[in-house]
């Protein structure tokens, strides 16, 4: 194996366990809103969801600018501050429904990365007709999931990256991708915070990535 193939696995290999502990800090601390419940949420919810959708765009697309190895440097970073937008957007909405004083990290998780692994929340949040319930999760499970997204989140940047290559071009799918994701974010947390949530006592075991 050439001294570049080892390069590139060990510079992967560091981006995924950044990426890992940059998930569970965040899911660690929920940020405060400074929105209030509202008889009728779902307009509410809606705007600012689309509000956030943009500022995630911006974000994105701006950091990308940087052409070649500079892009590449840029990427935690990029994927930090999207972040930190999305889950105060998941706690505004939260808010706006009067959901606040149950918002926990299972929520936050379940809310910013259920569309990148549905299948890694299975037994923490569950769908019971017009209600969810929702396990809370021990800090081990939530240390396993943040690996495991930190591998499949790592695996899609990569995927992308070579469009991180070709300037501006490579910025506005970078732009475009942050506004998809974050209303993907937006639009599970609307659907979870509508509804009547259950919180249970029993907290799911660590399970190894998928």
């Amino acid at each position: 194996m050439s001294d570049n193939a080892l390069a590139t696995i060990a510079s992967d290999q560091d981006l995924r366990h950044k990426v890992g502990d940059a998930i569970l800090d965040l899911v660690l601390r929920v940020p405060a809103s400074s929105e209030s419940e509202i008889e009728q949420p779902e307009a509410r919810a809606r705007a600012l969801g689309r509000s956030a959708a943009r500022q995630a765009s911006l974000i994105a697309g701006s950091m990308a600018l940087p052409p070649g190895f500079l892009g590449w440097l840029t990427i935690l970073p990029e994927l930090m501050g999207v972040w930190k937008l999305q889950a105060q957007m998941v706690s505004d909405i939260a808010a706006v429904h009067g959901k606040s004083a149950t918002l926990g990290r299972e929520q936050m998780v379940y809310c910013l990365f259920k569309h990148v692994s549905a299948q890694l929340f299975r037994d923490v949040v569950v769908r019971v007709g017009e209600r969810f319930v929702i396990q809370r999760a021990s800090l081990g499970f939530l240390q396993s999931a943040a690996r495991t997204l930190g591998v499949k989140v790592t695996q899609k940047v990569i995927g992308k990256s070579a469009a991180r290559f070709v300037p501006l071009i490579g910025a506005v799918g970078v732009s475009a991708y942050a506004y998809f994701d974050t209303t993907q974010v937006a639009k599970t947390a609307i659907e979870l915070f509508s509804k009547e949530i259950v919180m249970e006592s029993s907290a799911p075991e660590a399970s190894s990535p998928r």
